[in-house]
């Protein structure tokens, strides 16, 4: 089961485990998504429907593979009452939290008459794929959605595959109805990614594309960057907890085992100053995964990509939980606010006892699509901001521009650049001959 670890040899081992974890050979996998997203761009829809019916869906094709607007309104009725409530409130605490995010328009405006300000207008359309295969995803849905209707993306655009009857599951084309999807079609895989990339004849094209898929989904975004923008590659999920004495071992073990359970290459990872509590975890670890339904994916984290680490100090416990730089990383300490501060990188922050990772899985609000693997030293979660644009605005008066001419002329001949600089000097020798 879960191990603990003291000492500093195999904890460097560990530690190097983890940086690899994600990194698998993916050669096999690019020359064949290279080879399908090639297909979709020359060959559209022809290429599309013929990956959809070999992997997906044989019935479906250009007549019926748009989602209508009335079943997304029927899912979502047919939904269970409590469910239908859920929905509804995750979504509302998730636009609530965006609405926050939004920036304005701004301009500086200087009594010469200069005037430097920068313009947000959003992208015009955004392509979301929710995965399909044994689960359902309506959280995905909506965490990855709702910020692009708050950030005033004209049309929305969801991808996700079929079922082999050629259904999708109730729970995601309610999400979608909730979220305010425009337009779903039932298409996944890398064949989704290119559609949406390229455009066919019956999938509109996007200027960007978010949401999580399997390894042929994330080499396709790979593939089409800078066709389109993406949010990112995302690796395997993980989460980190700092505890101290005060923390309730079975919550802990609680949390760790809602990520491990996600697939093999989870990461699960406890640092701790108290060798009493470590072995309490690691007690309930046991007790609670006997009760646990995936357990074969669970004895493969656990092995591998779980650990209980001790640790001399709280200051140790943060220095090593930034140099990791978690996904998702919990807090169950006595004072978590002042742990807080000695904090640099982590996707999401989870403070006090009562603040498990699972509730910003679906209800809290801020967005659950975080950087994984490391990348939360320079990757934020999924914003707002990832659906709008940023336009610089300058505007100078004659006034203005006379004063800083010269300096301008000297820069650009540094840089060899002439022509530049006789575009400022034509100005300044106009003014000049006055």
């Amino acid at each position: 089961m879960i191990k603990i670890i003291d000492n500093t040899a195999d904890k460097n081992q560990f530690l190097e485990s983890l940086q690899v974890r994600g990194n698998m050979d993916t050669g096999k996998y690019a020359l064949a998504t290279k080879q399908i997203v090639e297909d979709v761009r020359i060959n559209g829809d022809v290429a599309l429907f013929k990956y959809t019916a070999m992997w997906d869906c044989e019935s479906i094709d250009q007549d019926n593979v748009k989602v209508k607007k009335e079943e997304m309104k029927e899912a979502f009725y047919a939904l269970e009452e409590g469910l239908q409530e859920a929905v509804i409130l995750a979504g509302a605490r998730i636009q609530q939290f965006h609405q926050k995010q939004k920036q304005n328009t701004w301009m500086d405006v200087k009594e010469n008459g200069e005037i430097l300000g920068q313009r947000i207008t959003p992208i015009d359309n955004a392509g979301v794929y929710v995965p399909g295969g044994k689960a359902a995803y309506p959280s995905s849905v909506l965490m990855n959605v709702i910020p692009a209707k708050v950030a005033g993306v004209k049309r929305i655009v969801m991808v996700t595959p079929a079922s082999r009857d050629g259904k999708i599951p109730t729970e995601v084309l309610a999400a979608a109805y909730v979220a305010g999807v425009d337009e779903i079609y039932k298409i996944g895989g890398a064949q989704a990614i290119a559609a949406l990339a390229f455009g066919t004849e019956t999938i509109p094209k996007v200027d960007k594309i978010v949401g999580p898929g399997n390894i042929y989904v994330t080499l396709a975004k790979r593939e089409v960057f800078g066709y389109v923008s993406i949010d990112s590659i995302a690796g395997p999920s993980e989460i980190l907890i700092i505890a101290d004495k005060s923390a309730n071992p079975t919550f802990v073990a609680a949390d760790l085992l809602s990520q491990a359970e996600h697939d093999e290459l989870a990461s699960a990872v406890l640092i701790t100053t108290n060798k009493d509590l470590a072995v309490l975890v690691q007690e309930e670890v046991a007790r609670l995964y006997e009760i646990m339904p995936r357990q074969e994916i669970l004895k493969e984290s656990l092995k591998n990509y779980c650990a209980i680490l001790i640790e001399e100090s709280m200051e140790a416990a943060c220095t090593l939980s930034n140099y990791i730089a978690p996904e998702h990383l919990e807090l169950a300490v006595t004072a978590p606010f002042e742990v807080l501060t000695k904090i640099t990188h982590a996707g999401a922050i989870f403070l006090g006892h009562y603040t498990p990772e699972s509730v910003g899985d679906y209800m809290a609000g801020p967005n659950h699509v975080l950087p994984t693997n490391g990348t939360a030293r320079f990757f934020s979660p999924l914003s707002v901001d990832d659906f709008v644009k940023k336009s610089s605005i300058l505007s100078f008066t004659k006034e203005a521009l006379m004063p800083l001419g010269d300096k301008i002329v000297k820069f650009a001949e540094s840089e060899r650049l002439f022509a530049h600089a006789l575009s400022i000097q034509v100005r300044l020798d106009e003014e000049g001959q006055k």
